[in-house]
């Protein structure tokens, strides 16, 4: 009996002792940088945009701010310092819907620092969901102050193996101004691969009506937008519509609501210009860029240069709109680029 409770008193210490130092290990190295900045010399993974982005909102060195869907991935911050002179972090959410947008906002404005710009991509067709509707599931324990559940952080195996010894035994540091970037390489970027990938939706003859998305879009931006604009006045926040290439606009007009998509991106633009803190950018009818599948590596997904376009248009003002007749005249611009692209010829060859 006593070899028995020796056996079992030693074996409890001992786990007890490799738990404790598990989530020792965890707090010091912080991988999701809970607790602090990182280790300066530690060779951080950043990978997982979920875990790792309210961490890094609260405590990187950052007084801007990326934030948007996989639209804008491709964005190197230290653009940001050459054309802007700003200090920006990226804090991407693939597919991103705007209550996650809202989440990580909670988090940024919540913390200590002043947060000079906010550049945020806007994708019309998230706004049209749920006001509480995110993109996947969020590890809640790391958006909250609660440290009494951070159990599921600093116990949590898959943390310890993948972020923390991972790294030291393959040590390759990921680069935070290319973070999250889209894993295709320039060879994706031509137009065989995209239409060779594209399938075109099924023709819809019903029209959706013009007013369709207006509800929705409305709830969203009152409830996961603008309160964050009027609470921080003295942040610029820069709200741009992506340039989609001009696949996307076939799939609109097959999918026949091209005037409800449009009544949304004015409606959208509407309701923002009336903030003194917006600036407003519209990508969407530039049409050397839409037109041109040698941009994209997907009827969405454009090449890194375009962001790099973007962001020199955030400081020298280039496609900023500024009041409702800028939008409408965008707008049409739109519309008269896509009645004029012959996608009969684009389908017409065989990729």
């Amino acid at each position: 009996m006593n070899r028995c409770k020796k056996w079992l008193v030693s074996t409890v210490a001992a786990i007890f002792i490799f738990l404790i130092l598990s989530a020792a290990a965890v707090a010091v190295v912080d991988p999701f940088f809970q607790y602090h900045a990182p280790l300066e010399n530690f060779p951080y993974l950043v990978d997982n945009q979920l875990a790792q982005n309210p961490g890094m909102a609260k405590h990187m060195e950052y007084d801007s701010v990326i934030l948007g869907s996989s639209m804008t991935v491709n964005f190197n911050t230290h653009w940001f310092e050459e054309f802007l002179g700003l200090h920006a972090i990226k804090l991407s959410y693939s597919g991103a819907y705007p209550k996650d947008q809202a989440n990580i906002m909670d988090i940024i404005f919540d913390s200590s620092h002043e947060v000079k710009s906010v550049f945020l991509g806007v994708d019309v067709t998230t706004y049209t969901g749920g006001v509480d509707e995110t993109k996947y599931p969020i590890p809640a324990y790391l958006y909250d102050d609660n440290y009494l559940n951070d159990v599921q952080y600093l116990l949590n195996k898959d943390v310890l193996l993948n972020y923390v010894l991972r790294p030291l035994a393959d040590p390759d540091k990921t680069d935070l101004a290319t973070v999250y970037q889209s894993w295709w390489t320039d060879e994706y970027y031509n137009i065989q691969w995209v239409m060779h990938n594209y399938e075109p939706p099924a023709a819809v003859l019903q029209e959706t009506p013009a007013d369709a998305y207006i509800a929705s879009t409305d709830k969203n931006l009152q409830a996961n937008l603008c309160p964050y604009i009027e609470q921080n006045p003295d942040t610029t926040f820069y709200i741009f519509f992506p340039p989609y290439s001009i696949l996307y606009w076939n799939d609109v007009r097959q999918e026949n609501h091209m005037e409800a998509t449009m009544r949304e991106y004015a409606y959208i633009a509407q309701t923002l210009l009336a903030y003194d803190n917006v600036r407003i950018f519209y990508f969407p009818n530039q049409e050397e860029i839409v037109t041109d599948l040698n941009n994209y590596a997907d009827y969405t997904h454009y090449h890194r240069d375009i962001n790099r376009y973007m962001t020199e248009c955030f400081a020298t003002g280039n496609c900023e709109v500024t009041c409702a007749g800028e939008m409408a005249q965008a707008l049409d611009e739109t519309r008269d680029m896509i009645e004029r692209f012959d996608f009969e010829a684009l389908f017409s060859v065989d990729y």
